[in-house]
């Protein structure tokens, strides 16, 4: 399957947007959402023409690399993200979280997205890609941004074998007014890098796709399967 060729199908199909997530320690769904939609997440990756532009906090990167991946490997598991019928739940880094990653790979501030993607795949090549794409797929599991606040502490099977990552809702209280405070919680994700930062789930791009069983959250760091 060419480029051209997966990029035009994701295309016709129909997504409303979305991207990454989280589960109980079971990888079990939120009862609560029932989803019943078969749209495909993958669908999101290319709903808006899969260009590279100067917004860092959309999805571009993480777009080609999964394109990347199934034009050189038509059969990879990442081709689950173009089956709608399947549960999962997608943890995807927005392009900010691959430079971050790159100048951490190459020592270099690479700030033009195209040149940032060709630098990732020249330095760790596309089998590599494959397994970090699949490192941020939770398999069999449609959770919301709500179920991933009550699991705290929740080891998550990823479709990269014999992978987890952990969840932590971590919790701030700020003082409103002179006699007020505020209290709130937000989710943060362990991979298996101890020694970098660990993503937060970005609230305000979480729930996407809602309402069918593939769903995603967008995260501010790649997760790492390995200790780099």
């Amino acid at each position: 399957m060419t480029h051209r060729t997966l990029t035009t199908a994701l295309l016709a199909a129909t997504f409303a947007v979305g991207t990454a997530a989280i589960a109980s320690a079971e990888n079990k769904p939120d009862p609560a959402a029932d989803p019943t939609g078969t749209n495909p997440i993958a669908a999101v990756l290319t709903s808006d023409g899969d260009d590279f532009d100067r917004d860092s906090r959309d999805f571009d990167i993480v777009t080609q690399a999964a394109l990347a991946v199934l034009d050189a490997k038509p059969e990879s598991p990442v081709k689950v993200l173009t089956q709608g019928e399947v549960p999962l739940t997608v943890f995807a880094p927005d392009d900010m979280a691959f430079r971050i990653l790159a100048k951490d790979l190459t020592g270099k501030w690479i700030r033009d997205e195209e040149q940032l993607f060709t630098a990732l795949v020249e330095t760790v090549g596309v089998d590599t890609i494959e397994q970090v794409l699949l490192y941020h797929v939770v398999p069999g599991a449609t959770v919301t941004y709500r179920a991933a606040l009550g699991s705290n502490g929740a080891e998550l099977n990823t479709a990269l074998d014999g992978t987890t990552v952990s969840v932590k809702v971590r919790k701030h209280w700020a003082s409103w007014g002179k006699h007020h405070w505020v209290r709130w919680s937000w989710v943060q994700l362990l991979d298996n890098d101890t020694d970098d930062a660990n993503p937060a789930v970005r609230k305000r791009v979480s729930d996407l796709n809602a309402g069918n069983v593939q769903i995603a959250h967008g995260i501010s760091r790649v997760l790492r399967p390995a200790d780099l």
